[in-house]
């Protein structure tokens, strides 16, 4: 099986980043979201990272041009009949994940490889929505997509070994690495990332440190790009707690108890960089 086109669900921070790489290779794509401003947003952050790289002389303005090209918008599902690979890159939430792959069952061609980016939700839970569960598998991409190296690849127990193989090679088409991780939830990834995230929130919750303090500790300290706290707003604190109710949910283990306090700044209305406030504030 050859992957031609490849459909994205989901036109969001890291959907367009999906949908730019696969453009980037060379496949037709096919973004949907719910509404049309969602799409054209999600068009407009490729485009936008596009002429990035043009001033900056990693690509030519026709190259450009011609990834853009490649990119088609839709707000009806239906519109992935045509691909032979779609990745859902919605919500963190088990309920939208779910509706969206039993549609993309019933709309996709029988042989379309159905991939998830979830951060923490087993596959083979997933799966197990379609009439197709050998043919559904993690392809769990880093924000932002664009720039990050690694794809975490994850088979449920019935994915075949044709699916891991066709979805292995395709991260190494849109150069990045793959790497194989087992069907637990938060995979290896945010098994280790997002506890680690939950333990900087109960250090300023309990007073430890200050925000920046913590910060500047892991990043001095422990060699990191980007202190926990700040990554975590880059990510999305909505998305931060419902990974640690997954782990927690999953394993029933008191160490993956979610901090109160990332539990009062999502209820608040404090995502992160997504809405100017999170434990930092953003212009």
């Amino acid at each position: 099986m050859e992957i031609k086109t490849f459909g994205v669900v989901g036109a969001g921070q890291m959907g367009n980043g999906i949908a730019q790489v696969a453009a980037m290779s060379g496949l037709n794509v096919i973004m949907h979201d719910i509404s049309d401003q969602l799409v054209q947003k999600g068009l407009k952050n490729i485009t936008k990272n596009l002429e990035k790289s043009v001033e900056k002389g990693k690509i030519a303005s026709a190259d450009k041009d011609a990834v853009l090209g490649r990119i088609r918008t839709v707000t009806d599902l239906k519109e992935m009949r045509e691909a032979d690979m779609a990745v859902e890159a919605a919500s963190e939430r088990e309920d939208i994940k779910f509706a969206i792959f039993r549609d993309l069952d019933s709309f996709c061609k029988p042989d379309a490889i159905l991939a998830t980016n979830t951060s923490s939700i087993p596959i083979g839970r997933i799966a197990s929505q379609t009439k197709r569960p050998g043919k559904v598998i993690g392809m769990h991409f880093m924000n932002p997509v664009p720039v990050m190296k690694l794809v975490e690849v994850i088979r449920a127990l019935a994915t075949s070994e044709e699916t891991f193989k066709l979805t292995w090679d395709l991260s190494l088409k849109f150069g990045k690495t793959p790497a194989e991780a087992n069907d637990y939830p938060g995979f290896i990834s945010n098994r280790i990332l997002m506890p680690m995230i939950n333990e900087a929130v109960y250090c300023l919750f309990h007073g430890v440190g200050t925000k920046e303090d913590i910060d500047t500790v892991m990043k001095l300290g422990m060699n990191h790009p980007m202190g926990p706290l700040a990554l975590a707003d880059l990510i999305g604190l909505d998305t931060c707690l419902a990974i640690m109710e997954t782990l927690y949910k999953g394993f029933a283990d008191s160490k993956y108890r979610p901090c109160p306090l990332l539990r009062r700044y999502v209820e608040a209305g404090w995502l992160g960089r997504k809405t100017g406030k999170g434990f930092y504030e953003y212009a």
